[in-house]
């Protein structure tokens, strides 16, 4: 029997994901290229049983994991993109040009950053924040995975960046080198007692 994994599918496209805009608690639908990604997740993930599936409560996680055959994956808050605050509907280009200096947002974080522009005027979360939540999703998965069933998760790019490093037990802003593509599937396991990442940004389609 293979070792088991924690399956992360990140959301098809949808409009923001497509014009770069940082998209957190802004409830954006799948685009009609959004919900056959999804599907073709699905194909590719055939065939696959998971003993615990997953799901951010966010619309376009709640429609890709439907579209992928998984429509009863349990909604879980931790799962929820970063909430962005000031920099939620904006690009990193327009950020950068606003501080007049190249911003990353896994080095610099949102709180550095005007509210001139923002869809939210909330705070926003600091990376901690994203990567105590993503903590919490590895403790509620690790039981099942110690019971040798699979885990799959349904969420947001930048969430299932952090949730990586944290469980190759790397700091949080290591997630800066993980580039994860839309309705992409990525596998972590374990290998010699270790935490591992056993493919990365897979394409489904």
């Amino acid at each position: 029997m293979p070792d088991p994994q924690l399956v992360l599918l990140r959301h098809g496209e949808t409009e923001w994901s497509l014009t770069g805009q940082h998209t957190g608690t802004s409830d954006i639908p799948l685009t009609p290229h959004g919900e056959e990604q999804a599907r073709g997740a699905g194909a590719f993930l055939a065939g696959r049983e998971f003993a615990l599936e997953l799901r951010s409560p966010l619309l376009r996680a709640r429609r890709t994991a439907e579209l992928a055959g998984f429509p009863d994956a349990v909604a879980d808050p931790n799962l929820a993109e970063w909430d962005y605050g000031p920099v939620e509907g904006r690009t990193a280009d327009d950020v950068s040009r606003e501080l007049g200096r190249d911003w990353l947002i896994f080095r610099d974080g949102v709180h550095v950053v005007g509210a001139q522009g923002a869809v939210d005027a909330r705070p926003g979360e600091t990376l901690d924040d994203v990567a105590e939540r993503a903590r919490a999703v590895v403790r509620r998965a690790e039981p099942v995975l110690r019971d040798g069933g699979d885990v799959l998760l349904v969420a947001h790019g930048h969430l299932l960046r952090v949730l990586a490093a944290v469980w190759l037990e790397l700091g949080p802003a290591a997630a800066a080198r993980f580039e994860l593509g839309t309705a992409s599937v990525s596998l972590l396991g374990h290998g010699h007692g270790l935490h591992t990442m056993e493919g990365w940004n897979l394409p489904t389609a």
